[in-house]
């Protein structure tokens, strides 16, 4: 048995412990993964994109283009100081107006148009026959809507449609609820397995 395999397993059974009791063991193990991950975080940041994409090409290839994110990014350090601290606006707010106009079309393409197509689907097949998944997505939507329709009272054929778009709403919402139980018993058997065959060797 190798070290490495020696200490992930001493940390996983610290980490463990917290099934029974919240204790020092299981503390020091917390803030063990706190401090490795600020520290592997500090060095990919430090290699992977201040030295890869900002010092080398500005110093060794001469990219003066790189000297307004250099001043931009120290500009964030103006906030230690009371008197400077307004200077950190301005590199704050080209990173939430860059953020913004990347995120907005990704996510309005993601969670909107892609959405909308697949409502849009035949609902013939090729076949000539009804597109069963079709149909349910299109039916789906339109109840789900009028449930968060609230200008009218929920009656008659709204209240119906309404009370079936309920029903979608907590298909989905179990669905998701069981991909998230199941991915975290993912991880906990990829953890059982490892201590009970890699660290204990009991099979």
């Amino acid at each position: 048995m190798d070290f490495g395999t020696i200490i992930a397993g001493i940390l996983t059974l610290a980490i463990l412990s917290f099934l029974y009791r919240d204790n020092p063991v299981y503390k020091m193990a917390e803030s063990l993964l706190i401090g490795v991950s600020i520290g592997y975080f500090l060095v990919i940041t430090w290699t992977n994109t201040l030295m890869d994409t900002m010092f080398e090409p500005l110093f060794a290839k001469g990219d003066l283009f790189l000297l307004i994110p250099l001043a931009l990014g120290l500009l964030m350090f103006a906030r230690f100081h009371q008197k400077t601290s307004w200077l950190a606006k301005i590199p704050i707010g080209f990173l939430i107006g860059s953020g913004a106009g990347v995120a907005i079309p990704a996510m309005l393409h993601a969670r909107t148009l892609k959405q909308m197509s697949a409502t849009v689907a035949p609902i013939i097949s090729e076949g000539g026959l009804p597109n069963v998944g079709s149909i349910v997505v299109i039916v789906g939507v339109i109840s789900t809507l009028t449930y968060f329709y609230f200008s009218r009272e929920h009656k008659g054929a709204l209240g119906k449609s309404a009370r079936l778009g309920t029903f979608f709403l907590m298909v989905f919402f179990g669905t998701t609820f069981g991909y998230t139980v199941m991915s975290r018993m993912s991880t906990f058997i990829g953890r059982m397995e490892f201590l009970l065959a890699d660290f204990l060797h009991l099979y």
